[in-house]
């Protein structure tokens, strides 16, 4: 395995985020050229914090299905928006240009984010091809073009059905400004060119609505993107992979009827990225 720490700075800025690799090498007894999938993994965590229970544990059962895995620790406030979706388009652009180094297949870059980290991760799904974007990083936006979203319990809304406390972290003093917290509701931004989505969300979430996977389903779908939604009749929110190996040190974090989400999230990456 190959794991590093390494650190992604977004050129002009104070931040530094760190990014957790988790390759899988090589063997030349099995198959010395393989190229595999890799999951960038984006914890959730309000935009205040990367929570432990939504990374290296996933990162772990993403490695164990056979795709490698990173997850990337962003900065949060006092950090505000873009800060975090430059530096995670810098890490998809970091692993397609080092694709032979790490046995990657570069067509086959999927990020899952949790929560807030689900925020993350489908603001580059419907933002790619932002030219700010490739003007902030230098680089075609091709370079950090994702192919995939698995977006666990995800914040998405600014509106009505809004995780408010993500949003006034995610813009800091700017929350107050309409245009702006509209600009980064995602269901609003949709296009054809967003990729393929394997969502989950629990019914009974108090903390961020379902609605917020609804609104983003119903966006997807009016696109013609492919989708596919779970959404589980009972649960809290948070839950990470909803066993022991995620749950909270007082136990919270286990819920069995949400444990099968992973083995439907690799039967998605299956049928995506199996060539």
């Amino acid at each position: 395995m190959i794991h590093e720490i390494m650190e992604i700075q977004v050129e002009g800025s104070e931040f530094k985020a760190e990014l957790y690799t988790y390759f899988l090498d090589n063997s030349p007894e099995i198959d010395p050229k393989r190229k595999r999938p890799v999951v960038v993994i984006c914890p959730g965590g309000g935009y205040v914090m990367t929570s432990d229970r939504e990374a290296e544990g996933l990162a772990m059962r993403f490695l164990a299905m056979g795709y490698h895995a990173v997850v990337l620790r962003y900065s949060v406030s006092p950090a505000v928006y873009p800060e975090a979706l430059l530096q995670l388009a810098k890490t998809v652009a970091l692993l397609r240009a080092n694709a032979e180094k790490w046995h990657i297949d570069k067509d086959s870059i999927v990020l899952q984010g949790s929560s807030a980290g689900g925020h993350l991760a489908a603001s580059l799904g419907v933002f790619w091809k932002k030219l700010f974007l490739e003007k902030k990083l230098g680089i075609s936006s091709e370079i950090f073009r994702p192919n995939g979203l698995i977006l666990s319990y995800p914040v998405i809304t600014s509106g009505e059905k809004a995780h408010q406390g993500s949003f006034e972290y995610l813009l800091g003093e700017d929350y107050s400004n309409e245009e702006l917290r509209d600009s980064v509701s995602l269901e609003k931004w949709v296009t054809k060119d967003t990729p393929p989505v394997f969502m989950w969300h629990t019914a009974t979430d108090e903390s961020v609505p379902v609605e917020n996977s609804l609104l983003f389903f119903e966006a997807l779908h009016r696109n013609e993107v492919p989708v596919e939604l779970h959404i589980y009749p009972v649960g809290p929110h948070g839950l990470g992979l909803a066993d022991e190996e995620t749950k909270r040190f007082d136990g919270f974090g286990i819920q069995p009827e949400c444990q099968s989400w992973i083995k439907l999230a690799e039967d998605w990456m299956k049928y995506r990225f199996t060539h």
